[in-house]
């Protein structure tokens, strides 16, 4: 267990190369990336030709003798929610950094591009139970806290259950959210509270994987130990069966996992432990700034 001085170091790190991130690469883009996703009624004025009927206030129209409007503004401010899977599978990371580390990374350019954004951030920190629920607050001092949990949480949980997560989100939050949800996302049956998050929220679904979570090393006998569960065993990788299944199955977990988000109306990112997150975000989000065609 890190001491407080190493945890604070960790933190004041987090906060220059997130606020460094966030100011030279994602300076308007997170804003205009979620701009418009929550909307707020302002007034009624008379009804024009080319409104949409759908927002015509009858009891108004009625009353006044002529149809009226309802207008609507851009709410001012936004909720940004992180749903951050700490299960022992995150603790998993062969080349550059585990799993961990790079969504507690991520984590903190969100929350502090939310932040600069003068825009609400909450967490809901999960394996197979909620292990710790932090309300959404605005705030320099509310994300180093949430930085801190981050790096120093320890779950209680030995397995993942991202269906109790986002059931928990629907119940917990009222409030129109941008949802990210941080998991390897290797695990079942989450597909109706996604679909229930992704018909009020905006969601998106950040896939963190290692490379050795997709194909085997051909390094001979090898001890494997599932991190949840707590069982070993011995696997041959030299065996090209044993490799090609091992690959298979997580295409197949891939494929279900796209299809969820796809189902949920929600966005899907990956992210390797290797490779340069900041890259991914950043077309992520110019992706949401492009006008569809």
């Amino acid at each position: 267990m890190p001491t407080v001085a190493e945890i604070l170091k960790k933190v004041k790190e987090l906060e220059i190369k997130s606020k460094k991130i966030t100011n030279n690469l994602f300076s308007g883009e997170y804003h205009t990336a979620f701009k418009g996703r929550g909307m707020s009624f302002k007034e009624v004025r008379e009804y024009n030709a080319g409104d949409d009927v759908r927002f015509i206030d009858w009891n108004v129209s009625a009353r006044m003798g002529h149809p009226y409007s309802k207008l609507f503004e851009e709410e001012r401010e936004l909720t940004v929610m992180l749903l951050v899977d700490v299960s022992p599978s995150s603790l998993f990371g062969t080349i550059h950094q585990r799993k961990k580390d790079l969504i507690t990374e991520v984590c903190a350019v969100i929350a502090f591009s939310a932040v600069n954004n003068n825009d609400k951030v909450g967490v809901i920190f999960f394996s197979d139970k909620i292990e710790f629920f932090i309300p959404p607050k605005k705030g320099r001092e509310h994300v180093l806290y949430i930085v801190r949990e981050l790096l120093t949480a320890e779950p209680k949980g030995k397995g993942t259950n991202l269906n109790a997560a986002v059931r928990f989100f629907n119940n917990a939050v009222k409030q129109k959210s941008i949802a990210f949800i941080l998991s390897d996302f290797m695990v079942e049956q989450y597909d109706d509270a996604l679909r229930v998050a992704g018909n009020k929220h905006d969601v998106i679904g950040i896939k963190v994987y290692d490379k050795m979570d997709m194909d085997l090393p051909k390094t001979g006998l090898l001890q494997v130990q599932d991190a949840e569960s707590g069982k070993t065993q011995w696997i041959d990788t030299n065996d090209e069966v044993v490799r090609y299944n091992y690959h298979l199955q997580f295409v197949q977990n891939e494929e279900a996992c796209k299809a969820s988000f796809l189902h949920a109306g929600a966005d899907l990112l990956y992210l390797r432990t290797d490779e340069d997150y900041v890259k991914v975000l950043q077309k992520f989000f110019m992706k949401r700034i492009k006008p569809k065609a």
